[in-house]
């Protein structure tokens, strides 16, 4: 079971974006940036291209609002799109607010968040989803 699968099972907590009965989304919890935003289907594949084609396109489509979301929670140019998929071995996609492509950029720093500014980060992006 990865460390995915737990988050979607609430076996470990985390700060739930959306959910549906495919897909969760939820804050990284080491972002690149405040607002990165981790979509994650709920069966165990490992690469995302490994997915069913239908399964590709309502991804896409779930992710779309939160994409928004983020667009409108933060002062960015827009919400960005990564699959890198070396961390763990289940297919997610990365959204990020973005000024430029370096926003993209994974071997940077990651950010260390308290609760207290993850939650409000989530609240943040939950607040133009509603």
């Amino acid at each position: 079971m990865t460390i995915f699968s737990k988050i979607i099972s609430g076996e470990i907590p985390s700060y739930k974006i959306a959910e549906n009965e495919n897909f969760f989304a939820f804050l990284d919890i080491f972002p690149l940036v405040e607002g990165h935003v981790l979509v994650v289907p709920k069966t165990e594949t490992d690469k995302l291209f490994d997915l069913s084609d239908e399964y590709l396109k309502e991804m896409l489509l779930f992710a779309k609002p939160i994409a928004k979301a983020i667009e409108q929670s933060f002062d960015c140019n827009r919400c960005g799109i990564s699959v890198v998929g070396l961390e763990v071995p289940h297919a997610h996609l990365h959204l990020l607010p973005i000024n430029s492509a370096d926003d993209l950029n994974f071997t940077r720093s990651k950010l260390k968040l308290s609760k207290e500014e993850l939650k409000a980060v989530q609240q943040k992006i939950l607040a133009y989803l509603a």
